[in-house]
């Protein structure tokens, strides 16, 4: 960009020494009517904030009313009152206290304040907000609407994996407030001049230590390039779970006499979220998932692995063996991703496996339990995989599956969590190949009733369960299968039918219909006596869908090493 081009360029309007010093500041116009602070009604309570005592805009105080707010969350009270003076803030926080609505109502509350009054380009946003991920930038896309929603706020996502077109009509409908974006898809509108950083007032950069984990600090250290100097021309706010050495170095590098604040609860899981270790070998593992899921009859659980084709692996087999499962990784297409993620919130999916990608930034209610399938290399991450259970109050189990490979890493997520994890052996029904026998016993009964009530007409069951199957005569009825094909089976199979042919005398009707009957009679006890002893082989020819059933039962019975079908 040549000298000429920024001299052409909106400036931004200086903001005045008032907002740096936390002086008066002019109210910008509200949308809001027939609401005013009266109406929420907030006790003062001792070693609490409340947002009222931050001198927030009525539309600012209307919507977190709506979203059921009261008192301040320790970061949210930290951070408040610096982030509306206009300084520097660098914050840690583990995921779940609330930083998100903390630096989001620091900002709105500032765009109110502090309106454009000069005609603005398209693409020029006045507050950027950096995420690693796309899940992240969207729910904090999500939260600006809600927040924003009496100030007349807009807020723009762009976001890889998703359509750009669409992401580039949404930068065209109006100036835009709030950008949120994660680093390569923002890097790509900022190449294609689609999006201008030149006027950006305020930067936020959430969960810098993921960032870094993840390789996106080049990229970031563009797109700062991109936006106006640090200090007096634009305010910084950087959020970490960490401060290490390298976070606190770009820290350093990038705001100017910053805040730092740091909430470090005493205990980093909450005491409503059992935590229990199994110890297992890495071949049991499988074994113990799927029997625990179904024994305690699970019905939203994410499943953590630490690897991609480990966690596509996982999702396939759970899915195969008859469970709602699907997969949630960096590798699946951001729509589809966004699809998986509403199944699973309204109960379509019941087994959700994830990478870590997945264990930031989201948020579904009612995810009852968290399997760590593998333990994380990074302690950190455990505290934020066990964070998608047991939220707002609710009771949460974490149950981590540790094995020759990775039990070694348990002693370092106590340090992390300060909790003493419980690590039992499980009980050996939870590491059976096959389904207990009762449960397979009464699921092929049921299947056999409903299978000779449908199928009694049309096919006969040998009257012994010792008694092989006999070769198809040339008198046979063709009936369909449990698989949808087709089986010959005998119409007579009497034993004096076979001595009448030996012998070359024709039975009359009358004597075959009683011998159709009697067989029937004793074809019905023998079925009754083989689905209780699961003994598959005397409905196997039967042609409907329980005879599948029962052999399924006695092949997983008499091969312990085989893997059961459901």
């Amino acid at each position: 960009m040549t000298n000429d081009d920024k001299s052409n360029k909106r400036r931004r309007p200086s903001r005045g020494s008032s907002r740096k010093r936390g002086g008066s500041r002019p109210r910008g116009a509200s949308k809001v009517q027939k609401w005013s602070p009266a109406d929420f009604v907030v006790p003062v309570e001792e070693g609490k904030s409340r947002f009222h005592d931050f001198n927030l805009p009525d539309a600012m105080l209307h919507a977190i009313q709506d979203l059921g707010y009261q008192y301040c969350t320790p970061i949210q009270a930290a951070t408040l009152e610096s982030a509306l003076a206009g300084k520097d803030i660098i914050g840690k926080a583990q995921t779940g206290t609330g930083k998100t609505a903390a630096f989001l109502t620091g900002i709105i509350t500032d765009l109110i304040d502090f309106p454009l009054d000069e005609e603005r380009r398209m693409g020029e946003p006045r507050v950027l907000i950096v995420a690693p991920t796309r899940e992240l930038a969207l729910q904090i896309a999500s939260d600006a609407v809600d927040l924003g929603k009496y100030a007349d706020i807009s807020a723009v996502a762009l976001v890889g994996g998703m359509d750009y077109e669409k992401q580039r009509s949404e930068l065209r409908e109006r100036a835009v407030d709030i950008l949120v974006a994660t680093p390569g898809r923002l890097i790509d509108f900022v190449r294609s001049k689609e999006v201008d950083l030149y006027n950006v007032e305020v930067l936020v950069l959430d969960e810098a230590d993921r960032m870094l984990s993840m390789g996106f600090i080049p990229d970031v250290r563009t797109i700062i390039r991109q936006t106006p100097r640090k200090g007096e021309d634009r305010q910084t706010l950087l959020y970490s779970a960490t401060f290490s050495e390298d976070i606190m170095s770009l820290a350093q590098q990038w705001t100017v006499d910053p805040v730092r604040v740091e909430i470090e609860p005493d205990r980093k899981t909450t005491d409503n979220i059992s935590q229990t270790v199994f110890l297992v070998s890495s071949s049991q593992k499988y074994r113990l998932l799927r029997n625990y899921i179904r024994v305690n009859g699970i019905e939203k659980v994410i499943v953590f692995g630490n690897r991609r084709h480990e966690t596509r692996a996982l999702a396939e087999r759970l899915e195969k063996d008859g469970l709602r499962a699907a997969l949630m990784s960096g590798e699946i297409p951001q729509n589809k991703r966004l699809r998986t993620l509403e199944d699973f919130r309204n109960g379509k999916i019941q087994v959700l496996v994830a990478t870590d990608v997945a264990g930031r930034g989201i948020h579904i209610d009612g995810v009852t339990h968290v399997i760590n399938y593998q333990l994380p290399e990074d302690p950190e991450d455990y505290v934020h995989r066990i964070g998608r259970t047991g939220r707002a109050g609710a009771t949460g189990a974490s149950v981590c599956f540790a094995c020759e490979n990775d039990s070694f890493l348990i002693p370092e997520i106590e340090v992390e969590t300060g909790v003493k994890m419980n690590c039992l052996h499980p009980d050996p029904e939870l590491l059976l190949d096959v389904m207990p026998v009762a449960v397979a016993v009464a699921d092929v009964a049921a299947t056999t009733t409903d299978a000779d009530e449908a199928g009694a007409d049309d096919a006969q069951v040998p009257a012994s369960s010792d008694t092989q199957p006999e070769a198809p005569a040339d008198d046979v009825a063709v009936v369909p299968s449990a698989q949808g094909s087709a089986e010959p089976e005998q119409t007579a199979a009497s034993g004096q039918s076979e001595e009448t042919d030996e012998s070359g005398q024709a039975a009359d009707s009358d004597k075959v219909a009683d011998s159709d009957k009697v067989a029937e009679t004793q074809t019905e006890q023998d079925d009754l006596k083989v689905a209780r002893s699961q003994q598959a082989d005397a409905v196997a020819h039967a042609g409907v869908e329980a005879a599948e059933a029962a052999e399924v039962a006695v092949d997983a019975a008499d091969e312990p090493g085989s893997a059961p079908r459901v």
